[in-house]
């Protein structure tokens, strides 16, 4: 019988109470959560106004979800930078070695570019070539054939294209040599205490 009482006086000590705080910032106590309770969020408190459940209201809930999102990104980029490092220490043994990568991951492009110079200077004593013949049929009162015409602007759009091509690989060698820099002044951090 002791017992029983016991239990059922620890059941009305921990029946709740709710504290809730309204759209307008008053805040209500009820034996019975509001509808709102959920959406709004409050606490639960027992017979001696303490609190034993706190609820989160929609607000908070979404703070927290940007939060543990926001935490896991920082955790994934701690871990993809650790994986770098990882590779970048395992690769190499010395800044020289960087450079010399570096030298190799350029040459590619360093022979795009001088192949394409050179058949631009081709090109360019070909369009002055065709210009000159064009120059000299009209002197001469003569209609220019529409084949001349044709071979010069396909002259034109070839160097045109070899511009773009120049250009391309010179961005592309400045991007290399970004990264390399990058990964060398890196390797030096990991490495200055070793």
């Amino acid at each position: 019988m002791l017992a029983a009482s016991v239990l059922l006086a620890a059941g009305t000590a921990e029946a709740g109470m709710y504290r809730w705080v309204d759209g307008n910032g008053r805040v209500h106590y009820s034996d019975t959560p509001p509808s709102t309770y959920q959406r709004s969020g409050g606490a639960e408190l027992n017979k001696q106004g303490l609190v034993i459940k706190r609820t989160q209201s929609e607000a908070e809930r979404q703070a927290e979800a940007e939060r543990l999102a926001e935490q896991k990104r920082i955790e994934q980029e701690q871990q993809k930078q650790a994986q770098l490092d990882r590779a970048l220490t395992q690769t190499y043994t010395s800044e020289a070695e960087i450079d010399l990568a570096r030298d190799r991951a350029l040459e590619n492009y360093k022979l795009m570019i001088g192949g394409a110079e050179i058949r631009a200077k081709a090109v360019d004593a070909n369009m002055t070539d065709l210009r000159g013949r064009i120059a000299t049929i009209e002197k001469s009162g003569k209609k220019v054939g529409s084949s001349l015409r044709e071979q010069l602007d396909q002259a034109v759009r070839e160097r045109d294209e070899l511009k773009r091509t120049i250009q391309a690989n010179q961005a592309a060698m400045a991007q290399v040599r970004e990264k390399y820099a990058a990964d060398k002044a890196r390797f030096r951090e990991l490495t200055a205490g070793k």
